[in-house]
């Protein structure tokens, strides 16, 4: 039996092998809000596959897709739900508050999200008005990250909700986890205290998956995603994702939730939030030279 292959940047990396493993669901404790702060402290994640309503997130999806054949980034002659990417391969990002579609906000504010996010974090709660969706061309692919640096200005216990808003498969390129990055101490204390739009550094730590391991230990965990599953990691969680490999988009949303009682980066509220204001200002200082200095 052959082992399946992923592609992380320009890296191939056998499922299950060394480098790359499967992240652990966390259905069996859905219920049990002390159980899932425990797991997601432990694994630094959770995973919940139908954590949405798997209709609304296609309904999401196909009001993007719209967007997208709208701006002509669409092969001509296909069906718009196929997402079949045209010889131009350009991605696009629909980022803020404005604009949004509803059909997106019936699933990311919906009522039962916002219940989970008051049982897990023990209050009520609030989403960041900024909403992040992006599509994902062909050969592209995040690189390592810590989110923090993004949004560090208000209360540390924030968030991330990361949602695919279509069934993706390995080929198609999911998000994957670092596992036991929260713990990287060196890595928090220099690159976790960054800021982009203060310190104008470039916002991924690497590019290079194999990299991060043999220097900070740790392994990949992704998975194959299915349209209503959902990833939650803190702000420590060092994440990045599998590339492209087809001529199909891939959609997702990230969205961010705190409790209301704890400080807000400004940045990211509001019926206009500003967003990023400094980090493309003037001169971006390379993640190499920051590293460097830091030692890291």
């Amino acid at each position: 039996m052959s082992s399946t292959v992923v592609k992380m940047g320009t890296r191939e990396l056998v499922m299950n092998g060394p480098y790359m493993t499967e992240l652990r669901e966390s259905n069996d404790i859905l219920d049990d809000e002390a159980a899932l702060r425990r797991r997601l402290k432990e694994d630094g994640y959770l995973f919940i596959r139908g954590f949405h309503d798997r209709t609304k997130v296609q309904q999401a999806r196909l009001a993007y897709l719209q967007r997208i054949a709208e701006q002509g980034k669409l092969m001509l002659g296909t069906a718009i739900e196929e997402g079949i990417i045209n010889s131009h391969n350009k991605g696009a990002a629909f980022l803020g508050s404005e604009n949004q579609p509803p059909e997106l906000l019936e699933v990311v504010n919906s009522e039962s999200t916002m219940q989970f996010f008051n049982r897990f974090l023990g209050g009520p709660s609030l989403t960041y008005d900024y909403k992040w969706v992006r599509a994902v061309g062909t050969g592209d692919f995040t690189g390592a990250h810590y989110d923090i640096v993004y949004m560090g200005r208000g209360t540390k216990n924030l968030y991330t909700l990361w949602t695919p808003l279509d069934d993706i498969s390995y080929e198609l390129g999911g998000l994957a986890i670092l596992l036991g990055s929260q713990h990287f101490d060196r890595v928090r204390e220099t690159y976790g205290q960054m800021d982009v739009d203060r310190d104008r550094v470039d916002g991924w730590f690497a590019d290079d998956p194999l990299e991060l391991i043999e220097k900070f230990g740790g392994q990949w965990a992704t998975a194959e995603f299915r349209a209503g599953d959902a990833l939650i990691f803190g702000m420590y969680t060092m994440h990045g994702s599998l590339t492209n490999q087809t001529n199909r988009y891939r959609f997702s949303a990230d969205t961010r939730y705190q409790l209301q009682s704890e400080p807000v980066d400004e940045r990211w509220i509001g019926a206009k939030p500003k967003g990023h204001y400094g980090w493309h200002a003037g001169p971006t200082i390379s993640m190499e030279e920051a590293r460097t200095k830091w030692g890291v």
